[in-house]
């Protein structure tokens, strides 16, 4: 075909990597300590090269490879096209959103509280050159822009029951739900509380796909009640601005506790304490050898060892 260049099958990249790091080295020996090969295997590939070039590169002097001035053109011009090459897969996976230095992380809102900001830091310190874009949003709306390859890593609640080979989890914490009142409610100082004595109350609570509203449904299903829904919000934080304004009362997770204690009070609900949150870290199984995936991994493994410990 005109304009197409056709390679003897003996030429490899992998003969021209071998070719480039004995000029390099300018002995057989240390080229094979460099490859972690053979000298024999260092110098069968060179010769294949020639073999395959159909020229020299080459002379032999005593037990010592002299290059030639073909090897000196080769040296130069393979040198620059693997070089290329090595920068068109770059940028192909860059374009595919593989093996860049953009990491798209997708998290709850309530968990930029604590959990957000350590990973982060310590993702920072494994892999300082990564430019981590922070998405928020609810569970469902985290999982679609996963699959669609929009988010790298998503921090998100599961379900006991949760199991799907397309995923590779990894646990962090689990966490309580709890029953929020205003910081200044006759109910602030209450050991427990049941849930069903509220069917008269009014409530806040988040949108669907959020795994707060989904665990809200749950208490209020096995209380036996539909609450009386005045508002619903799109983010954790409104919603405890609506309770702390004694809009209604809402269910939450423990974690927010501790950075809105001035605002809100959290109280068990008895009988439902085996509701909980398992926040866990999840990425794609088919990306998992992405090395910025490896990166967030580790660090997750590490704070969940911290979390456990403290």
């Amino acid at each position: 075909m005109e304009g197409c260049v056709v390679f003897d099958e003996m030429i490899t990249l992998k003969k021209l990597e071998i070719f480039l790091a004995f000029m390099k080295a300018g002995t057989l020996a240390e080229a094979a300590e460099k490859l972690q090969l053979s000298a024999v295997s260092v110098h069968r590939a060179i010769h294949s090269l020639e073999e395959g070039l159909k020229c020299p590169l080459f002379r032999q002097d005593g037990r010592v490879l002299v290059p030639l001035p073909s090897a000196r053109v080769l040296e130069e011009r393979a040198g620059q096209a693997i070089a290329e090459l090595n920068e068109a897969m770059k940028a192909t996976r860059e374009m595919a959103g593989v093996y860049s230095n953009q990491f798209k992380l997708g998290s709850l809102y309530s968990l930029t509280l604590n959990t957000v900001p350590k990973l982060i830091a310590g993702l920072k310190l494994r892999k300082g050159e990564l430019n981590i874009e922070l998405i928020l949003d609810s569970n469902s709306v985290l999982f679609s822009k996963l699959r669609a390859l929009e988010l790298d890593v998503i921090l998100v609640s599961l379900g006991p029951d949760f199991q799907d080979t397309n995923y590779i989890v990894l646990p962090l914490f689990v966490d309580d739900v709890l029953l929020a009142v205003p910081a200044d409610s006759a109910l602030a100082a209450s050991a427990d509380v049941l849930l069903s004595d509220f069917k008269e109350a009014t409530f806040v609570t988040l949108g669907a796909g959020f795994a707060t509203s989904g665990d809200s449904a749950e208490a209020f299903k096995r209380s036996g009640f539909t609450p009386n829904v005045v508002m619903e919000v799109g983010d954790i934080f409104s919603l405890i601005s609506m309770v702390s304004a004694g809009v209604g009362y809402a269910i939450l997770p423990r974690r927010v506790e501790t950075v809105f204690e001035n605002k809100i009070r959290l109280i068990p609900l008895r009988g439902l304490s085996d509701i909980k949150q398992s926040i866990a870290m999840v990425c794609l199984a088919s990306r998992e050898r992405d090395p910025r995936i490896l990166s967030c991994i580790a660090e997750c493994r590490a704070y969940a060892r911290q979390r456990q410990t403290s």
